[in-house]
């Protein structure tokens, strides 16, 4: 008799969760002017800029990852009469609802720079990166990103003085209670150039699902001991963010951009299944051919045991429906002779 459908058992159902790590390197030349800004992509919006890894117009560029600044309307520096005052505004409610969520109220949480969202300095100025998704994967490490900014106060050398920006200790002192999911503290440390008394101080949030890292705006001021400005001597972090479009922001960003290192992690979810024969089962097959003339065609002799082979295994739900189908490399010979365990996998 032909067996045409047989249930897996729940024993026999292996479940497997498996991570994957790239490190990528984003280095500053790329960020900051390789391409002649070639690589940098404005829109008519106005409200983020876009940095790709070649010329955006060639086919074979891939985004790495956007770059916007924004202002809560709870900070000193918003005003009606600022550039682009009502975007700012707005792209930061934007972000602090998706990442960090809503209060008991109903309130928008703001950017807590310790994570401790009872109370504690808020964000309320902030230079925000948000990784494209062929960086950052499924999720970005923890404890691995690291951002070297340069931080000296002339505009023709920035790199003079640089500041390193990373998740220090992240990998056991994640913070979870955002909308976004898990996200670390980015703490400043001096990376080279004269002493800015700087030792990990807090200075902004990286949230490692979403892909997006935060910088409070005082990091290229009044975090650091030295006056250190985003676009020339005489104007700083406080002045671009109110007098100075995004876009232009964002170029004065970039070029204190020295370099990132970061890992991302892509999860492999896999599940395998035993599907055992015994050897009473499947030994007939349902294919029309299998028969001629009302007689088994893989028999040589009457009294010879039914054959079959195996050419491939399909898994079905509880309904019948096809779900998945497992072509054999070879045909399995199957009888009375032999039972047989095929192992399917399954990975998403």
């Amino acid at each position: 008799m032909s067996t045409y459908y047989k249930t897996i058992a729940p024993s026999d159902i292996i479940q497997n969760k498996q991570n994957l790590y790239e490190a990528i390197p984003i280095t500053g030349s790329i960020v900051s002017g390789s391409y002649a800004d070639s690589n940098i992509k404005n829109y008519s919006h106005g409200m983020f800029q876009s940095v790709y890894d070649y010329n955006y117009l060639s086919s074979s560029a891939n985004p790495i990852f956007d770059i916007t600044l924004c202002y809560s309307n709870e900070s000193g520096l918003s005003g009606s009469a600022n550039t682009q005052n009502s975007k700012k505004i707005n792209l930061y409610n934007s972000l602090a609802q998706v990442l960090m969520g809503y209060d008991a109220t109903g309130s928008v949480l703001e950017f807590d720079a310790d994570g401790d969202l009872t109370g504690g300095t808020k964000i309320r100025e902030a230079v925000v990166v948000k990784f494209n998704r062929i960086i950052a994967k499924d999720e970005l490490k923890k404890g691995n990103f690291a951002l070297y900014l340069g931080v000296s106060g002339s505009y023709s050398t920035p790199f003079a003085d640089r500041i390193k920006v990373a998740d220090t200790g992240a990998a056991s002192s994640y913070k979870s209670n955002a909308a976004a999911g898990e996200y670390g503290i980015l703490y400043a440390t001096d990376d080279t150039g004269t002493p800015l008394d700087v030792s990990d101080v807090a200075c902004g949030l990286v949230f490692y699902q979403a892909g997006v890292a935060l910088l409070t705006a005082s990091v290229f001021g009044t975090l650091l001991t030295t006056a250190a400005e985003m676009n020339s001597g005489a104007e700083g972090i406080n002045a671009v963010l109110t007098g100075s479009t995004i876009a232009n922001g964002a170029n004065n960003f970039r070029h204190r951009f020295f370099d990132l290192d970061l890992v991302n992690t892509t999860k492999l979810y896999s599940t395998q299944y035993l599907c055992r024969v015994n050897h009473n089962e499947f030994n007939y097959s349902a294919n029309p051919t299998y028969l001629n003339n009302s007689k088994v065609r893989t028999k040589i002799r009457e009294t010879d045991a039914p054959t079959s082979y195996f050419t491939s295994v399909v898994l079905m739900s509880e309904d019948n429906v096809p779900l998945a189908v497992g072509k054999l490399s070879e045909p399995i010979k199957k009888d009375s002779n032999n039972d047989l365990t095929l192992r399917l996998r399954t990975d998403f």
